[in-house]
């Protein structure tokens, strides 16, 4: 039987679609490392940075980012895809969990310490379904007496979360005293099984070093205490490193 034109033009067709030669699938994320390759440092916002770099953020100015001082320990996490991912400044890298809900993100900081800041790095546009959009903070001075001074919901977050500490410190202080601060990642969007989270920093005041004594040089070049060179420069500790408190 002949064939109809419009089934010629079907059979057409399918002879033309593209057929796959066995490449393999384009990595997403190397794409997108193209594009950051790509992209001029000074077309970089806020909300779309190209770095994490606290350094280069001028909101921060006065704050000391202190997440250096502390252990970083997830529940879960793909290959490639932990702490070290987590805590790189490239926001093309990320923490993936992999594992039941919730995914817990610890950090044990050694010694007492005053935080006044706390963000999240989301990118809704990037992650989908591994976005989260409920989230709650704890703290304490162990992992047991964590206490949760905050909880976060959002839909389709881009760029960085902060985390409210309005009336967490004593006295109704917006700060946060505590050796150990962990998040936990409730619910993701389209209720996705597992999260993506790319950075999380944690500020305390940048209280530059005081000097305790001043080295006064007389006009023979001697210190204050009378020997020559002697005059010293006392260091007093920052108010971020504080001590354990009884209460």
């Amino acid at each position: 039987m002949p064939l109809l034109p419009a089934q010629t033009r079907g059979m057409n067709s399918m002879n033309d679609a593209p057929t796959n030669n066995g490449d393999e699938a384009e990595d997403p994320e190397s794409h997108l490392q193209e594009v950051v390759d790509e992209v001029d440092l000074d077309s970089a916002t806020e909300e779309d940075p190209l770095t994490l770099d606290p350094t280069q953020d001028p909101s921060l100015s006065g704050l000391r980012e202190i997440s250096s001082l502390a252990s970083w320990s997830v529940s879960t996490h793909k290959p490639s895809c932990g702490v070290d991912a987590l805590r790189n400044l490239n926001p093309c890298q990320f923490w993936q969990s992999d594992g039941p809900q919730p995914h817990l993100l610890t950090i044990h900081f050694f010694k007492l310490v005053k935080i006044v800041k706390i963000r999240v790095y989301l990118d809704f546009f990037l992650d989908e379904s591994y976005t989260p959009t409920k989230m709650q903070f704890w703290g304490g001075t162990g992992m047991y007496d964590l206490v949760q001074f905050y909880e976060w919901r959002g839909e389709e977050p881009r760029g960085w979360v902060d985390v409210d500490l309005d009336g967490v410190g004593v006295g109704g202080k917006a700060e946060l005293r505590a050796f150990v601060v962990q998040v936990r990642v409730l619910e993701n969007h389209q209720n996705g099984k597992d999260t993506h989270v790319r950075g999380v920093q944690i500020f305390a005041q940048d209280d530059k070093v005081k000097k305790s004594r001043v080295a006064v040089a007389d006009e023979d070049g001697k210190g204050t205490n009378g020997v020559e060179g002697s005059g010293g420069v006392g260091m007093e500790e920052p108010d971020w490193m504080q001590d354990p408190e009884i209460r």
